[in-house]
Formats: C-alpha cells, structure tokens, sequence
C-alpha cells in the first residue's frame, strides 16, 4: 500500500558464528536503515539473518520468490559452499520478479558461491571461478597479507577510508548533493579487495571505481544492472566490508582471524561516513525502485 516501507531483507551466506562474518557483525548498517524516515514514517522494515546450515537450501533463500521483501542485500561471506542450487534458483527468480538485490563478497574465492546467481553472478571473479577476463588482473595487489592471493585490491586499511571515482554519467546510488562536486567520493577502505566487473551480455556497467594503495592500479568497487522488462536492479559490489560495523568503527570488533592493524581515519573524517551512509541510503532506495532523493 502507499506510504508503506521498503521490506529489506539483509542476509549473509553461513551460519551464525560469533568468529566470523556473521549478520550481528551488519549492526550498524541495520540499524542506520530502521532509523531512515520520510514524514515521520520509517522508509525501511529490516531483516537480518544468517543462513540455518550449509548443505541444505535455506528456508528464506531457496523461497525468496514467494516472499514478500522488496529487496535482499546479500553478504557473501562463505567459503565457496553458502549457496544451494535451490537457493541460487529462487534468488534468480526473485531478481526476474523485477525486485532488487545486491550482492558483495570479498578476496580470493571468499563468497564464490555467488557465481551460479543468473546475471549478476557473472559480475564478480574469483581465483579458481568465473576468473577475470582481462589476465592482467588476475594478479595479486594486496602485499601485506601475503596469504591471500588475488583478486585482493589493496584499498587502504580497516577502519580507513578510501577515495573513489564516480564513473560517467553519475549513477543515482553515487549522488550526493550535499558534497562537493554532487557525488560521493569517499567509502570504508579495506585490505583485499575483491574482483568485480561488468558481463558484456548484460545491461550494465561499473559506476565506482577505487584505487590499489599498493600498485596504484585501479579497480571496480560496484557494477550496476539496471532494471528492465526481465529482472530488477541490482548491485555487484567488491567488498562486504564497505557494509560490516569493523569498517565503520574499529572499536566493535573483529573476528579473530582478522589479523591486520586497523586504521582510524574514517572516523577522523566526517564526510567519510557521511558518503558512506549516502551511498546505503541511495542503494536501498534505488534497489527499491525509488529515485534516491530523501536526505
């Protein structure tokens, strides 16, 4: 009905575990969309959760065409095996129903079992799946944790803030008519980020670009499909971690297998979470189908 609000589904691709990358560790993110309103009523209805168990189709995710969520924010944050067959399917569905979806993962193979999704699956490459069409990106960048292999774009340390490029023309979910120049231009840094581009096949393109502090190189940070008469909009992101209450504020927390000294510009820098909470602000709304305007 009119003036109801937005049903966001955010959800990651294990099960909850404290050490790790579960939806507990999306706090922030969750908490920043409940708090959106426009005339005193709340823009958004959140949900979070983590998948019950690997293995078997999800509950939510092997049904999402036959629910009612307007939008699903996927955190891919498995090792390759979060994702059914069945799951994948109804995911697809979903989008082809005309509803939004953005799907981030990380380095390397994290996050791999993304690759089955129709159409926006083709977006992200990996080390051993659906590999980057140009070899020369399939090199590694990151030369500080040398465990993780490529793709693993080097952006900037946790709890740092990176400096991005909005690609022509300027895509809704990168307007920010409250900073200079109209356009978001800073996003929470990480150490190895992953691979994401846009498949030649599709109605999309790369809309933000970052910039390797290792190498120099520059790299995709999100891929745009835009809607039409067969599927809904949709996001291809490189990283998770533009989105996990870490990158936001060091003092929450990691888990223990996070091994990097963090950064603390971001929060030194207002108009980085200011960017950062624009440009979340603009996805849900543009996943929507709403044009980004509200403040």
């Amino acid at each position: 009905m009119p003036g109801s609000p937005i049903k966001v589904l955010l959800q990651t691709t294990i099960p909850t575990t404290a050490d790790d990358w579960c939806i507990a560790r999306f706090s922030l993110l969750g908490q920043f969309l409940r708090s959106r309103s426009a005339s005193g009523a709340p823009l958004f209805e959140v949900t979070m959760r983590d998948r019950e168990s690997l293995g078997a189709p999800d509950p939510v995710l092997s049904t999402l065409d036959q629910s009612d969520f307007d939008e699903m924010w996927l955190f891919a944050v498995d090792v390759g095996n979060g994702l059914t067959p069945a799951d994948c399917a109804a995911i697809s569905r979903f989008r082809n129903q005309g509803r939004g979806l953005l799907v981030t993962r990380d380095h390397m193979d994290l996050g791999s079992s993304i690759c089955e999704l129709a159409g926006v699956g083709e977006a992200h490459h990996f080390h051993s799946r659906n590999l980057d069409p140009d070899p020369a990106r399939r090199a590694a960048d990151d030369s500080i944790t040398t465990s993780i292999s490529w793709p693993n774009f080097h952006s900037g340390a946790n709890g740092d803030y990176q400096v991005i490029r909005a690609i022509a023309p300027l895509h809704p979910v990168l307007r920010n008519p409250a900073a200079a120049g109209g356009a978001i231009r800073f996003l929470p840094s990480h150490p190895h980020e992953g691979d994401v581009s846009a498949p030649a096949n599709q109605n999309a393109r790369v809309i933000a670009e970052g910039t390797s502090k290792s190498t120099g190189r520059p790299f995709n940070i999100a891929v745009a499909f835009e809607p039409n008469a067969g599927s809904g909009p949709a996001i291809a992101e490189s990283s998770f971690h533009h989105f996990v209450d870490y990158n936001w504020d060091v003092s929450r927390g990691r888990p223990s297998f996070v091994t990097e000294p963090p950064g603390a510009s971001l929060a030194q820098e207002p108009n980085a979470l200011a960017d950062t909470h624009r440009y979340v602000l603009n996805l849900a709304l543009w996943l929507a189908g709403s044009a980004p305007e509200v403040r």
